[in-house]
């Protein structure tokens, strides 16, 4: 492996009796970097995270953290990582310094020590004005912090992020990203799940999308986009009851990724020429518009594009 490869995924399957969860997915990570994993529910991504954490054993392949093989060197690898699930693993009748403590403690880090990393983690993560509360009376953004900073009391070399903000409000979700953009400064590589493609977009170096159990695409976000090539004509209905017609008047450009909110959303290789001979066919369908724009692909259309995901013409 590469010195500067920390995760390396190779080949891997895993299966629960007739459900293939896994089908060969291989990719690798640089150290100090983040890796966004995408995919739709079910793909397998939570099944990958599993197996890298040692959570769970591959039917076929092989994984490897820093060198060392998930499988047959667990210990050593649980030593070198952290993980922060989707749901906040904390003790709601502890305060926040005992939680950090406890987690010390099951890493069998000395007192001293322990009570060092949790008051700098605390102040790390804006949460020194609530340290002697119980967690119970925590909001959703600081349990999801304070989950956080329990992954980081062994000091990993790797951090994985299970849909960290999945819940969250907008503020707290930004918060949260300024964190882990905190760690990777300080040299700590991040593997992320998650359903938001605009944190995604915002946060990652290098983007693997699955599907099914497999590999689709992997690059940077820029190069996702580019794989739907062309651009993305945006127009909006001035009357919502006219989706459908405009959808169906336009049904020759192909799939239609978005129709929701009187917004009709049409992936397209010639713009300008596209853009001309759409403002025709509304002219022809009498339907009134009041904006249309021609635009690049956002990560969410690629990702409907790559996962087969587009939604059906509406009834």
């Amino acid at each position: 492996m590469e010195s500067n490869i920390i995760i390396s995924v190779e080949d891997i399957y895993k299966s629960y009796g007739n459900v293939h969860a896994l089908e060969g997915v291989s990719f690798q990570v640089p150290r100090g970097s983040i890796l966004g994993l995408l995919g739709p529910n079910g793909a397998g991504k939570t099944t990958l995270v599993n197996i890298l954490t040692t959570l769970l054993k591959p039917d076929k392949g092989r994984a490897l953290i820093s060198g060392i093989d998930v499988a047959r060197q667990p210990s050593k690898v649980r030593s070198r990582i952290g993980l922060a699930g989707q749901f906040a693993a904390v003790d709601e009748n502890l305060t926040g310094k005992e939680n950090l403590e406890l987690v010390g403690t099951l890493y069998h880090l000395p007192r001293a020590e322990v009570r060092v990393r949790a008051r700098r983690l605390l102040e790390e993560f804006s949460l020194t004005d609530a340290v002697n509360r119980k967690t119970k009376t925590y909001s959703g953004g600081m349990r999801r912090r304070l989950d956080v900073a329990s992954s980081l009391i062994g000091e990993p070399e790797i951090l994985f992020l299970d849909e960290p903000t999945t819940g969250l409000d907008p503020k707290s979700r930004l918060e949260l990203w300024e964190t882990i953009e905190g760690l990777v400064r300080k040299g700590t590589t991040v593997l992320l799940t998650t359903q938001y493609l605009e944190e995604a977009d915002y946060l990652t170096d290098r983007i693997v999308i699955i599907d099914q159990g497999k590999v689709v695409a992997q690059g940077t976000s820029k190069e996702l986009k580019s794989t739907i090539g062309g651009g993305v004509l945006e127009i909006h209905v001035a009357d919502k009851q006219h989706v459908v017609a405009l959808v169906e008047a336009l049904n020759v450009f192909g799939p239609h990724a978005d129709f929701a909110l009187g917004i009709v959303t049409i992936p397209v290789k010639e713009g300008t020429k596209t853009l001309s001979e759409t403002i025709r066919k509304i002219d022809a369908a009498n339907i009134e518009i009041s904006d249309i724009e021609l635009r690049k692909p956002t990560l969410d259309e690629v990702f409907l594009e790559l996962t087969g995901n587009n939604r059906p013409v509406p009834k």
